[in-house]
């Protein structure tokens, strides 16, 4: 769903009182669930290391209707797909003498982070190093694959997403999420124009575009507005608020966002919000669900989408309410957690188990 956006109305800010979601008196309405989408988030990570091709390709044929890269830049200005631009947890870097030297710490949104930063290593140097599994004591399975599979560029993403398209008779969309976009803008290395000009390289700058970009920031959405006629999703934390807010002296935090009147603000300058499941299902202090939000029928009657992030099937990621045993790595009633999910006629969801989540939707369909 694109709407035209008001340009005058993306420029002006209301300041909002910080006004916590209050809780829904009632079950929203029944959606038709063959609507809600699957996003594969950093692609089938549940079963490869993340932000791989054969994650991205596995969660496509697990199903899934988007594929999620992270994009970060290198030295040379090549957008590639890692979760952080910290790479010691997610790359063999540690182990490769050769870049040693290149260890460093750096501030990245206020936090003081050692390590390997894409930031500082040329393309060609980034594609010499290999993809590990980032938590593997959570995923040990997972780890057979370290060693496998190189750092995929954002173009390699997305011809792999039209590759897909073709193989499996179905639209395979991408949904790029800018990280850290005030720290690169800081360093001159921003994240926009490179893709903005990618997506226009490639045909897909268009309204019709299997294409949904993200970002935790604001102002980085406003100006993705100005160029791109792709859709656009706000993310939204449970907590805290966004870097470019905090850096500017903007009192607002991402509870006031996903209030009433932030969220029509949200609908000037974007389509869609990407909601922690805890903005949607809070837990107390011991884990377990309490009341339902209003976020989701207040961002639908802003004409908002809500793509909640991110379903993990294991029991260390679950509510407590879906916790099977005292195994954090074995799997737990996630299907029951979907069900809770779906009951609040959410548009899509990110899943690090494409399959699962097909599964409990194509179910909730019955």
């Amino acid at each position: 769903m694109i709407r035209a956006r008001s340009v005058a109305s993306v420029l002006a800010v209301a300041l909002l009182g910080a006004i916590v979601p209050a809780a829904a008196t009632a079950a929203p309405p029944p959606r038709e669930p063959s609507a809600v989408e699957v996003y594969g988030h950093r692609g089938a990570s549940g079963y490869r290391p993340e932000h791989t091709l054969a994650a991205y390709d596995l969660a496509a044929r697990m199903g899934a209707d988007y594929i999620e890269p992270d994009l970060v830049p290198t030295k040379d200005g090549v957008l590639v797909s890692r979760h952080e631009n910290e790479i010691s947890g997610t790359t063999d870097v540690a182990e490769r003498p050769e870049f040693a030297d290149r260890r460093t710490t750096k501030t990245i949104d206020g936090a003081e982070l050692t390590g390997w930063f894409t930031e500082d290593f040329t393309l060609a140097e980034l594609k010499s190093l290999r993809a590990v599994e980032r938590i593997p004591d959570i995923r040990p399975n997972n780890t057979i694959y370290d060693g496998r599979y190189q750092v995929p560029t954002f173009q390699e993403v997305l011809d792999l997403s039209k590759r897909l398209s073709r193989e499996l008779g179905r639209p395979i969309g991408v949904a790029p999420e800018t990280k850290h976009p005030s720290y690169f803008q800081h360093i001159g290395m921003p994240l926009e124009p490179e893709l903005v000009d990618t997506l226009q390289r490639n045909g897909l700058n268009r309204p019709n575009a299997k294409i949904i970009v993200q970002s935790f920031e604001v102002a980085n959405l406003k100006q993705l507005d100005e160029s791109l006629r792709t859709r656009l999703v706000q993310l939204i934390s449970s907590s805290g608020a966004p870097q470019d807010f905090i850096e500017a002296g903007d009192p607002r935090t991402y509870a006031d966002m996903v209030t009433p009147e932030g969220l029509r603000e949200i609908a000037e300058y974007a389509d869609a919000i990407g909601p922690d499941t805890k903005v949607i299902l809070p837990v107390d202090e011991n884990g377990y669900l309490t009341e339902p939000t209003e976020v989701v029928a207040d961002a639908h009657a802003a004409d908002l989408e809500v793509v909640p992030y991110t379903v993990r099937n294991e029991n260390t990621f679950l509510p407590e309410d879906f916790v099977t045993s005292d195994d954090p790595t074995a799997h737990g009633d996630v299907f029951g957690f979907y069900e809770a999910l779906f009951a609040q006629n959410i548009d899509a969801v990110f899943a690090d188990q494409p399959d699962t989540a097909v599964a409990a939707r194509d179910e909730n369909q019955q």
